[in-house]
This record gives structure tokens, sequence and C-alpha cells, in this order.
């Protein structure tokens, strides 16, 4: 089994759910005792919070690719980094290692396109949904029409996230803006939707809607999970 390496803590909470799912998709896949060989390095959030809304990308970057190596030093044998507004500064950390990235976006799309869909709806952070690192990569390497939500909805979907998820808060009264936003996101075409920040699904599960749901940390979760055992 290949050795998992985690880049976390942006937010505590998501990573929390990367753990917890990598370990059940080892134990699932292998059965009995197994779990997941992992190696996990959590920075503090708060620090790279105030880079990116300060723009100092390159900062954020630097810091993360640090990080990174000590994944790397650790073990891992390939990274996640489980976030996916951060996944801008994915090429300045995979100039630091020596190991490849199990990149977030592409695992999404790959779960898209199998369902046999082209036309996607994007909630995430504002850097997400409006920014090309992310939206770009799912429209220029895999095709898809990408859709987000308006100017205020993308302002209402970020401050949720930051405000309220990222610091362990779930509140019913933001789950009815995100599901409106849905439904918005389904009039201007939307055949599914991507929940683009790994904090999301604390909010918003399949269970609260009938349009299709791509919760990205679980997607990425079984990546990882099926890239560990692929030689077991």
């Amino acid at each position: 089994m290949k050795t998992i390496g985690l880049l976390g803590g942006m937010s505590w909470e998501s990573t929390e759910l990367y753990y917890r799912l990598i370990n059940e998709g080892i134990k699932a896949k292998l059965g009995g005792l197994h779990s997941a060989r992992i190696a996990l390095v959590s920075v503090d959030f708060h620090e790279i919070e105030v880079m990116q809304h300060q723009g100092d990308w390159a900062s954020a970057g630097q810091a993360l690719a640090q990080s990174a190596q000590h994944v790397e030093a650790a073990g891992a044998d390939f990274l996640l980094i489980c976030t996916n507004t951060m996944h801008k500064v994915a090429p300045q950390i995979e100039a630091a290692i020596n190991i490849p990235i199990l990149h977030l976006a592409d695992a999404t799309a790959e779960r898209i396109k199998s369902a046999g869909m082209s036309s996607i709806g994007l909630l995430g952070t504002n850097f997400t949904m409006e920014q090309d690192f992310y939206r770009g990569r799912l429209v220029e390497r895999h095709g898809l029409n990408v859709l987000v939500p308006s100017k205020e909805d993308r302002d209402i979907v970020h401050s949720i996230i930051y405000d309220e998820l990222c610091l362990g808060q779930v509140k019913d009264a933001s789950r009815v803006e995100y599901l409106r936003i849905i439904d918005q996101l389904r009039q201007q075409g939307a055949e599914g939707v991507i929940e683009g920040c790994t904090e999301i699904v604390m909010l918003v599960q399949q269970n609260h809607t009938d349009m299709p749901l791509f919760d990205t940390t679980s997607i990425h979760a079984e990546a990882a999970v099926l890239a560990a055992i692929e030689s077991c």
C-alpha cells in the first residue's frame, strides 16, 4: 500500500473528513484491520487565510510548499492538497516536491464526466468561483461548461464558508441560502453542482436536494484510496 500525503488544516474540520473518509475507504477495500498509511502536515489556517485575502498568493504558496516538503520527507508517495482554493498554488507546490499531486479538480471532473454531465454549477470561495486556476482547468482540460452564481450570491457563499463553516458552525438559515443558490444554478442550465469547497458538505448533503451534488472531499478521498491500493 502506498502512503498518502495530506496537506491539511485548511480548515481542520475538512481535513478531519479526509482522514476519516480515506481510512473508511481503505477498510472497505481491504477489510479486516486495514487502515490507511498517511503522512499528514496540518498548517495554521489563520496564517494562510490572511495571505489569501491580502492577495499574497506567492507567500501562501511558499508556506504550503515547505509544508508539502515535510509531507514528502515523512514518506508520502503522492500528495493531496486538502482544500479546493489552495490548488491555486498547486504549481508552486509541485515544483518544490518530487512526488505527484493528485489534483482535486481532475478527480472531480472525471466523476462528472462519468455521470454523463457536461454543464455543471460551481460553489466555493470567491477565489475558486471567479479565478481560472480551478474553473479554467475544468473548462480547458476537461471540456466542461462551468456555471457560477451571481456576484451577490457568490459573496453569500464565500462569507458562509469563512464566517461559519470554517469555524465549525452549521446554520439552517445558511443551508436555505445555499439551496436557493443551487436552484438558481439549475435554472441557468446546470445538470449538477460541484461542492467546490471542502467544508460545504458540512452544510449541504445530497438528502437536502434532488440536484446531483459532487462532494469534492469524498471524491478526492476516494481517488486517494484507489491510488494507494492500485498495486496491492
